[in-house]
C-alpha cells in the first residue's frame, strides 16, 4: 500500500458535482507512420497492456480509511479491467478542431469512477486528414505535471517501431511501484477491509507527524534573515504582489464555476519564441507570461471588463528532485505573480513579465520548497476535506485570492510516436475550481508550444479568441525581435 500525501489528497478533497480534480493530455497523431497506416483502440490496448509495469498509477485504486482518521491509500486493484479504461469514439462527419475541443470538454466535465483506478483513455476518430486523437485523463491525486510527462514517456516512443518490451506476466512485472511481486499481488477480489484500513490509518499518524516535524525544523532553519531580506528586496524591486495581503482585481473568472467545461487549444512555434527570447534578453517563460497577459488583456478589453490593476496568476513550480522521478504523486509548489495585463505597450508588457518573474523566482528560492506541504501534513484529513468545501462555499468574486493559472510544462524536444503513429502535438487539459475558472497550460514538444485553455462554460461561452490573441501577440514580438 502507498498512502497519499496531503498534497495528493487535496485534489480529492476539492471534488464535488462542479469542482473536479482530474487532468488530461490530448495527443493528435498521424497514423500514416504506423505499421498498418491506422490507429485503432486495439493498438492502444496493446501499448498500455504491455507497459503496465511502468505505469503503476494505472492499476492503483483508492482505499479509504474509516472515519477519515487518516488519508486514503493507493492499493493495486485486484479486479483491474483494461477494457473498461480504454474507449473509442468518433467526431461527427466533417468535424475539426472545434468539434474535437467540444468532445474533450464533455469528457473533462465528467468525474472519474472512484471505485476503479482513476484514469481513462479515449481514441477519437474523425479528425481532418485522417488524424486520430488520444485523450488520456488521470486524477491529479496520482500525478502532477512532471509525472504526467513521465506517463507520456512510457506511452510514447522515439522511433515508429517502438521499443523492446520487458517480459511480463499478465501485464505485471516481477515487482511494481507499490512493492508487490507477481506472486504476492492481491488477487481473487481481495481488497483491504475497513478494520484493516482503520488500524493501518491509526498506525500511520505518529510517523507522519514525526516526519513533518523533522522537515519543518529543517525548513525553519533555512528561513534566516538573509533569506527574508532576499524576499523583501525582490518584491520591492519588481513590485511583486505580497499575496495574500494584497487583493487581486475582480474578473468573471473568479466566480463559482458550473459543472461544464469549455476547452480550446493551439500551437505556437518554440523556435520563434526562442528567437524573441535571445533578441530581447528574456526567458522562454517570460515570453509565455507576456503572451498570456496580452491575450487576456485583449479578451477583457473587448468586453469592457479590463481591470486597471494587473491580474494575478498562480504559476505552479515543480519541486521534484531527481531522486523522486518515477514516484508519481504531487511534488509541486506555486508562485503568485502579477501578470502585466495593465501594460498597453507590448514591449513594456514583456519587460514587466521579465521583472516580476525574476523577482518571484528569487522569492521562491528563498522559501523552503516543501514548507507548505509540511504544514499540510499536520491538518487532519477530515478537517482538510471540510475546509476545502467551506472555502468553495465562501468564494466571492469581489474578493478573489488569485485570478487564473498559467503553467508551463517542458516536454521532449525530439519526434515521438505512439503505436507507430507520429505525435504531432500534445495539448494539456488542466483543472479549474471555484474562484479560479481559467487555466492556461502550455506544453513544449518537438519544437512547438502547445497551449490548452480550460474555462468554465458559463463564464466563457467561446474561449477560441484567446488562441487567436496568443498568435497575434507572438507576431508582434516577432517583429520587435527582427
Amino acid at each position: 500500500m502507498r498512502q497519499l500525501t496531503a498534497s495528493d489528497a487535496q485534489f480529492l478533497d476539492i471534488e464535488d458535482a462542479r469542482n473536479l480534480g482530474h487532468v488530461a493530455f490530448l495527443a493528435v497523431l498521424d497514423p500514416s507512420t504506423a505499421p498498418s497506416g491506422r490507429l485503432e483502440v486495439e493498438d492502444m490496448c496493446r501499448v498500455v497492456g504491455r507497459r503496465l509495469d511502468r505505469l503503476p498509477p494505472f492499476r492503483w485504486k483508492l482505499a479509504s480509511v474509516p472515519l477519515r482518521v487518516a488519508r486514503p491509500y493507493w492499493v493495486v486493484d485486484p479486479d483491474f479491467d483494461l477494457d473498461f479504461h480504454i474507449r473509442e469514439l468518433a467526431l461527427p462527419p466533417g468535424g475539426g478542431e472545434r468539434e474535437l475541443a467540444e468532445q474533450v470538454a464533455r469528457i473533462a466535465s465528467r468525474p472519474l469512477d472512484r471505485s476503479r483506478p482513476l484514469w481513462e483513455l479515449y481514441v477519437i476518430h474523425g479528425l481532418p486528414a485522417g488524424r486520430v486523437a488520444v485523450l488520456t485523463k488521470m486524477h491529479h491525486a496520482a500525478i502532477d505535471g512532471v509525472s504526467g510527462i513521465e506517463v507520456m514517456g512510457v506511452l510514447f516512443d522515439e522511433r515508429p517501431a517502438g521499443r523492446d518490451e520487458p517480459s511480463a506476466r499478465n501485464g505485471v512485472s516481477d515487482t511494481d511501484a507499490l512493492g508487490f511481486t507477481t506472486e504476492t499481488q492481491p488477487r481473487g477480489g481481495r481488497s483491504p477491509g475497513e478494520v484493516e484500513m482503520l488500524w493501518r490509518g491509526l498506525a500511520s499518524i505518529p510517523a507522519q507527524r514525526l516526519r513533518a516535524l523533522r522537515r519543518m525544523r529543517r525548513s525553519s532553519q533555512t528561513i534566516a534573515a538573509p533569506a527574508l531580506e532576499v524576499m523583501r528586496s525582490a518584491a520591492a524591486q519588481a513590485d511583486v504582489l505580497a499575496w495574500p495581503t494584497a487583493r487581486p482585481p475582480s474578473t468573471r473568472f473568479n466566480d463559482r464555476i458550473s459543472g461544464h467545461r469549455g476547452f480550446c487549444f493551439g500551437q505556437l512555434s518554440l523556435a520563434t519564441v526562442k528567437t524573441i527570447k535571445d533578441a530581447l534578453g528574456v526567458t522562454v517563460n517570460d515570453v509565455v507570461i507576456a503572451l498570456c497577459a496580452g491575450a487576456l488583456r485583449e479578451w477583457l478589453a473587448v468586453r469592457d471588463e479590463l481591470p486597471r490593476e494587473p491580474l494575478v496568476a498562480m504559476v505552479p513550480v515543480s519541486i521534484r528532485t531527481p531522486a523522486q522521478r518515477g514516484t508519481f504523486g504531487n511534488r509541486v509548489s506555486a508562485m503568485f505573480v502579477p501578470i502585466p495585463t495593465d501594460a498597453a505597450d507590448p514591449r513594456r508588457r514583456l519587460e514587466r513579465a521579465h521583472e516580476v518573474m525574476r523577482a518571484a523566482k528569487e522569492i521562491h528560492r528563498a522559501t523552503p520548497a516543501e514548507l507548505l506541504q509540511d504544514l499540510a501534513e499536520f491538518i487532519p484529513p477530515a478537517v482538510s476535506s471540510t475546509a476545502a468545501r467551506l472555502a468553495f462555499r465562501l468564494v466571492d468574486r469581489r474578493r478573489p485570492a488569485v485570478n487564473c493559472v498559467i503553467s508551463n510544462v517542458p516536454g521532449p524536444q525530439v519526434p515521438v510516436y505512439c503505436a507507430g503513429a507520429t505525435v504531432e502535438a500534445v495539448y494539456p487539459v488542466s483543472v479549474i475550481v471555484d474562484g479560479m475558472g481559467l487555466n492556461i497550460t502550455v506544453m513544449s514538444l518537438s519544437g512547438h508550444l502547445n497551449f490548452g485553455i480550460v474555462v468554465d462554460r458559463e463564464q466563457v461561452d467561446d474561449p477560441w479568441p484567446l488562441i487567436d490573441s496568443l498568435r497575434e501577440a507572438l507576431e508582434v514580438y516577432e517583429r520587435a525581435a527582427a
